[in-house]
């Protein structure tokens, strides 16, 4: 074999050291070695440091020749597991095994990594020291490698990472500094596309059960060229019943339900799952930058603190990871909407409880004020207090809690009800005015919140009316009058006779 026929096939290296550094998202292929270059020392070791990091937003240019690059601004990424097995069956330190290098990385599939290799005649072996775990750095080595064709592959990963594809990489590379040297020390960049999911709610207008509150997930893209799956999913609490889902992006792109994506309810679980079809996982591959927008209608159908999380999952291996788990979805951090009640005593003046008052409730002073639109619950108007002289009027969203967060009384969400009693206990006169009430986390505990007072008809004053004592001694003294100046008259004419 000539020098020169040397020098070609270290051009063979380069084609092998790029099928796993390209696939490492950073451009620039590996610089051809000189003819001069003689064969790699097969007394020596190599090894092979790998630096994990987030894929950045915008494509960098790092080169990507197994040297060691300035990673400032890139977001390591820790507690990843790599694989490391060498490829047996292939010699590095001779010209054939460059030779059958250069075949194999015409077959190499990274979908099926360890099938390709072994189809194409070749082994496997885990390499001494494997597998490695990167630390806070991102980081993580292997050293006293034989020569040799290395196998890496990401086993486990953060959760809502998409992993890097498997790859390979030799050990030694062509020195790219001094193409006459060989590097034995090599340095290898995967990226991991990391993806994120919020969840904000919206019950603002909502006041009464059976009112729309919306949730709405916003989850991150991953940043690769291919998706092989996506899906949010949303467990309702069973205080909450589906209405409907849809999905858009937030950059403005028209998704199509049931072409792009589609939306289905698990009735067994209350679980909406809106999942991305193929069409619709190429138009969010195409817009990484952007992120899905799910809107989740649901209404309230009983009171209580109701939470809600959304899980994303970002791609097609998530899917049979527990939520949470290295390598699975991502859960978005709880947000909740709140309903509750209150309970009203009816009492005389001497706090005696009065049964049979009727009451109606309304979201604004002037609909209380003008007996217009009050507010239905279960079907119901009115509501009516009991033998003891008690009524509980549930199903109100809480007054100071308002789009997943505390408002404060006068703030923008906040809720005031008003109370407005619509018929009074017999012998008692209705309530002048409508009474302003909230509902909290106080009122909806047990207990009496509000007492209304009652007082007697016309103030506890006895109006006159006919038929009545009072006129019949109003006659009779005037019959007596009369009586008596008769008397006197007759008198005096007896006298003056």
């Amino acid at each position: 074999m000539t020098i020169a026929t040397t020098g070609r096939l270290r051009v063979l290296l380069i084609g092998i050291a790029a099928i796993g550094l390209a696939m490492l998202g950073l451009a620039g292929p590996a610089g051809a070695a000189s003819s001069s270059q003689s064969l790699p020392d097969s007394t020596k070791t190599g090894s092979i440091n790998i630096h994990k990091f987030a894929t950045p937003d915008s494509p960098t240019a790092l080169a990507h020749n197994g040297t060691a690059v300035d990673t400032t601004g890139l977001t390591p990424i820790a507690g990843v597991v790599f694989s490391v097995q060498q490829v047996t069956g292939i010699d590095l330190t001779t010209n054939q095994g460059w030779q059958n290098a250069n075949t194999l990385s015409g077959t190499f599939n990274p979908a099926n990594a360890s099938g390709s290799i072994t189809s194409a005649g070749y082994g496997l072996s885990t390499a001494s020291g494997s597998p490695v775990t990167t630390g806070a750095d991102g980081s993580a080595s292997l050293s006293a490698l034989p020569l040799g064709l290395y196998l890496v592959s990401e086993t486990s990963w953060p959760a809502g990472a998409t992993p890097s594809a498997p790859f390979l990489v030799s050990v030694p590379l062509t020195d790219p500094t001094n193409e006459n040297a060989w590097l034995y020390n090599v340095n290898v960049y995967p990226k991991n596309a990391v993806t994120n999911v919020t969840k904000t709610v919206t019950d603002q207008s909502a006041v009464k059960l059976g009112d729309t509150v919306t949730w709405t997930v916003n989850a991150d893209i991953p940043n690769v060229s291919s998706i092989d799956g996506y899906k949010v999913t949303d467990k309702l609490d069973t205080k909450l019943t589906y209405v409907n889902a849809t999905a858009t992006l937030a950059d403005g792109t028209t998704l199509v339900k049931g072409t792009d994506y589609t939306a289905t309810l698990d009735s067994a679980t209350n679980t909406v799952t809106v999942e991305f079809t193929a069409s619709g996982r190429a138009i969010l591959a195409a817009h990484n930058t952007s992120q899905v927008v799910v809107k989740v209608g649901t209404t309230v159908n009983a009171v209580g603190d109701i939470a809600n999380t959304a899980v994303l999952y970002p791609n097609q291996g998530s899917y049979s990871v527990t939520p949470g788990q290295p390598g699975g979805p991502v859960v978005s951090p709880p947000v909740d909407t709140k309903w509750g009640s209150i309970t009203v005593l009816k009492t005389n003046g001497s706090g005696t409880a009065l049964p049979g008052a009727v009451f109606s409730v309304y979201a604004s002073q002037a609909d209380a004020e003008a007996g217009t639109n009050p507010i239905s619950l279960g079907g119901a108007t009115t509501f009516t207090a009991g033998a003891d002289g008690t009524v509980t009027i549930s199903g109100l969203r809480y007054s100071d809690y308002a789009n997943g967060a505390t408002v404060a009384p006068g703030a923008t969400g906040y809720q005031d009800y008003w109370l407005e009693e619509v018929k009074a206990p017999a012998g008692y006169e209705l309530l002048a005015d409508p009474i302003k009430f909230d509902v909290t986390a106080a009122t909806s505990a047990v207990g009496v919140d509000l007492t209304v007072k009652n007082m007697p008809a016309n103030a506890g004053f006895t109006l006159p009316f006919t038929g009545g004592p009072g006129g019949l001694f109003i006659y009779l003294g005037g019959g007596l009058l009369l009586l008596g100046a008769l008397v006197i008259g007759a008198t005096r004419k007896r006298a003056t006779a």
